[in-house]
């Protein structure tokens, strides 16, 4: 016969395969034990587990069937039940020899390779643990299974199911336009920003997306109107006067924000305090008129300067204070700015200094009134700073009357000579008047 776990070939009448060291079992056809444990172990299982102890029990009278051979010894093993509280060994053994009662010896045990024999019982029990144990791993394994699988279905459920709510949402519909902006799909960015607007026009983010899609499309007066129109209907709006003040920081309309919180209501001023800009400060007085040239300073702390005296309104390309204004004589108008380092301005202050230097009461003029009969010389002392014009026919000059250059000829007869000096400044002096009578005698 062949090796049950090897498949050597064992000669006849021996016991042990000599390649694999196992020992061969031979069993009868039959053996009453099995039968008898397996309805001991019903009794204390349900009916569920008695069908598989039934397979169990036919796997291990397999496993234990009896390999036949033509030898005359055989093993075999019977406990028998005599209801009276011992076991009755009965069978053959292949070892003719007896113990010392001169009685067979009939209980086979098995040699498991453990230091230890087995007897079928015991083989029968470690099998049905085996078995239990294993059963029991695969109804877990496919319980787990089957959780996992449960567990996997609602997780896509709700995933599916917030995907839907968060596309149809505020934020899902400004998502979705930010990535349409993105992919310079204008025209669907419009539509996705205006949907926002729908659900929910109190907040910025779908104004702020539809403006940034107008600039895209060299369309800033446009986000422009939005904004102010948005504002106009929601004078109480912090968000959307704050998300208009970041778009004009960011479209380079600085200009823009401080006219915007002038006219915005006190509590959005106070909210936005962070975007208001001190004005910068003068060190002159405005009411005060000036005789003599002054330097004018302006001071903004931390911010920088701008300013104009064309009258025109101060930017971010005027004139860079640097140092102090000069004030020239006559009348001047100083406008500045203060800019922060975001390049936020405040707003512009205007102020106006006049400027006027003394003026003499009137000129100086030779010769004095009188009569003369020989050819005299009208001159004029004209002071540094000033021009001089004057009248022969008595009327008061201004500047459109003869301009003194130099000395003028004295007329023969009554002559009426009047003279005015003008500062820089257009300013006039009192009238100087002359009368004079020329009668050349003849010779």
């Amino acid at each position: 016969m062949k090796c049950r776990y090897c498949g050597h070939e064992i000669p006849e009448g021996e016991l042990i395969c000599k390649k694999c060291g196992e020992e061969v079992f031979i069993v009868p056809d039959y053996n009453p034990l099995e039968d008898m444990l397996t309805a001991q172990i019903k009794i204390g299982v349900n009916d569920e587990d008695a069908d598989y102890l039934d397979d169990i029990a036919a796997d291990v009278r397999k496993r234990t069937s009896p390999r036949r051979h033509t030898g005359s010894s055989q093993n075999m093993n019977v406990r028998r039940n005599t209801g009276t509280g011992r076991n009755m060994n009965a069978g053959r053994y292949t070892n003719t020899g007896s113990n010392s009662g001169g009685r067979r010896n009939t209980n086979v045990r098995r040699n498991t390779g453990t230091g230890r024999n087995m007897t079928d019982r015991e083989l029968y029990e470690r099998e049905r643990r085996r078995r239990q144990a294993e059963h029991k791993k695969e109804m877990i394994r496919k319980k787990r299974q089957k959780a996992l699988l449960t567990l996997t279905v609602v997780i896509i459920v709700i995933l599916t199911g917030c995907f839907v709510l968060y596309q149809n949402s505020y934020s899902g519909i400004v998502g979705n336009g930010y990535r349409a902006l993105k992919n310079q799909e204008y025209g669907s960015a419009e539509n996705y920003f205006r949907r926002g607007i729908e659900k929910n026009e109190k907040k910025a983010d779908a104004y702020t997306g539809l403006a940034q899609t107008y600039v895209r499309q060299n369309q800033l007066s446009d986000a422009n109107e939005l904004f102010a129109g948005a504002i106009d209907k929601q004078k109480n709006n912090t968000e959307l006067y704050e998300a208009y003040i970041i778009f004009c920081i960011d479209s380079k309309q600085q200009m823009t924000i401080p006219l915007l919180l002038d006219e915005a209501p006190e509590n959005i001023r106070e909210k936005l305090s962070e975007y208001i800009i001190e004005e910068p400060e003068f060190d002159l007085d405005e009411g005060e008129v000036y005789e003599e040239v002054h330097q004018l300073e302006i001071t903004a702390s931390g911010s920088t300067i701008y300013y104009t005296t064309d009258k025109s309104e101060p930017t971010l390309s005027s004139t860079k204070y640097s140092e102090p204004i000069q004030l020239t004589e006559g009348e001047n108008i100083i406008r500045a700015i203060a800019v922060d380092e975001r390049g936020i301005p405040s707003m512009s202050v205007e102020k106006t200094y006049v400027v006027e230097f003394p003026v003499e009461d009137a000129p100086a003029v030779s010769p004095s009134t009188g009569q003369y009969e020989q050819a005299q010389k009208i001159e004029i002392k004209v002071p540094e700073g000033y021009e001089a014009y004057y009248t022969l026919t008595g009327d008061d000059p201004t500047t459109a009357s003869s301009k003194y250059s130099g000395p003028v000829d004295m007329p023969e007869g009554e002559t009426l000579f009047k003279a005015i000096l003008v500062n820089g400044s257009g300013r006039s002096s009192g009238v100087t008047t002359r009368n004079y009578m020329l009668e050349i005698e003849e010779e």
